[in-house]
């Protein structure tokens, strides 16, 4: 029996609300050796003030830490003036004037809205009956719609889609490179794929890889045409590495979707920590 596609409304808000609500933690936790795109900067942190190396007259001490990063590095959210094309920014806003001065001047991550939505989880190898989808798979139309059938939910206007493919499972992997898939190739949303998630009027989307859209086999970032459609053409921001795995084994596909990006004013992303929030009445 195919269930049924549930309406939009306010009622898993108020359930969200009014309940003991569950809070599940997307983020992924920031170390050193982590597996990142070679395109940015890695994670470091050290502990340059250590206990001990200043003692204050009443025994007190303190530790104090110093943290690099690229902003598209960990979770992480990708503002508009991440990606341009043909010379043009998201609303035609020439990208070398953006950035003209060291920052981007316009559409920086300091721009990015927090985030207080209706979110959905479209978990694609459930729909299918897979443990995860193949490496370089393309997620299409016709997937998300058979999750939206699969889980009884439906994206709607304004809202977040995160989009599982079981491929978070490898971000612990002894081998950062497993996680990265430059020679397996990444599965993940393909153009077609993206232009409908941004005519569902999707807010936001999200996925549980390092470039959320499909990555063939050996291509790496060579090409990426969901980003273009998504940020350059529709406006839609991409969060990605995310931990979508607790999520899916609770069987949660509709949640209050919560996200602050940090104010990195002419930043082209922000780290972020996103949280869903679910609660009995939910389901």
């Amino acid at each position: 029996m195919t269930p049924r596609v549930e309406t939009r409304g306010t009622a898993w808000l108020s359930a969200v609300l009014s309940g003991d609500p569950t809070v599940f933690d997307l983020g992924r936790s920031l170390y050193r050796g982590m597996p990142q795109s070679p395109n940015h900067p890695p994670y470091w942190h050290t502990l340059p003030r250590r206990h001990g190396d200043a003692v204050r007259a009443d025994g007190g001490s303190a530790a104090a830490d110093h943290i690099s990063l690229g902003t598209h590095v960990g979770t992480h959210i990708d503002a508009f003036s991440h990606v341009s094309h043909d010379g043009k920014l998201l609303g035609g806003v020439d990208a070398q004037d953006a950035q003209r001065g060291g920052a981007m001047r316009e559409l920086g991550a300091e721009t990015i809205e927090p985030m207080f939505r209706r979110g959905v989880l479209l978990d694609v190898p459930a729909a299918l009956g897979l443990d995860s989808c193949d490496p370089g798979y393309e997620i299409t139309p016709a997937d998300l719609e058979r999750c939206e059938q699969h889980h009884g939910v439906r994206l709607g206007a304004g809202e977040v889609a995160l989009i599982r493919s079981g491929w978070g499972a490898r971000f612990d992997s002894p081998d950062p490179r497993e996680f990265i898939g430059h020679d397996s190739g990444v599965p993940g949303v393909g153009e077609a794929g993206a232009r409908w998630l941004a005519d569902r009027g999707a807010h936001a989307v999200g996925a549980d890889t390092i470039a959320f859209e499909c990555l063939p086999p050996g291509r790496g970032h060579s090409l990426l045409p969901a980003h273009r459609v998504l940020l350059v053409e529709r406006g839609v921001h991409i969060i990605e590495t995310m931990d979508l795995e607790a999520l899916a084994a609770a069987g949660e596909h509709e949640f209050l979707f919560v996200l602050a990006p940090l104010k990195l004013v002419g930043a082209t992303g922000s780290p972020v920590r996103p949280l869903a929030v679910v609660a009995g009445g939910l389901r």
